[in-house]
């Protein structure tokens, strides 16, 4: 089982930034493309970030413009630089490792945007 540690949720006013912080093994890390996903109460999980182990990223564009994906190989760490916070950004924010076929997920951490 892959271990993925999270942190840097919480609580934050519309127009706030937070960055979260997802930490795997150096082994996870370095095959791995590292992504973001958000579940809000009632919806589904989606994604809102995910970068390559070559640099490459992707957002939603719900996020595009105000979120920044990065991954610190000297730390095996992939970070989420969330600005211009939003009501409907409040959600559990998931870290995710995947390499085809495998995947796996952090354990969540809450963000929440408050007007």
């Amino acid at each position: 089982q892959v271990q993925l540690v999270e942190s840097g949720g919480g609580f934050v006013q519309a127009g706030g930034s937070l960055r979260l912080s997802c930490s795997a093994s150096a082994r996870i890390f370095s095959i791995s493309t590292m992504g973001w996903y958000r579940q809000a109460p009632g919806k589904q999980r989606e994604l809102v970030a995910e970068i390559t182990t070559r640099g490459s990223t992707t957002y939603a564009d719900s996020v595009k413009g105000r979120c920044t994906i990065s991954r610190d190989s000297a730390k095996n760490t992939v970070y989420l630089q969330m600005t211009s916070l939003r009501l409907e950004d409040t959600a559990v924010y998931y870290c995710k490792a995947s390499r085809f076929p495998a995947y796996s997920w952090g354990q969540g951490t809450q963000v929440t945007v408050s007007s």
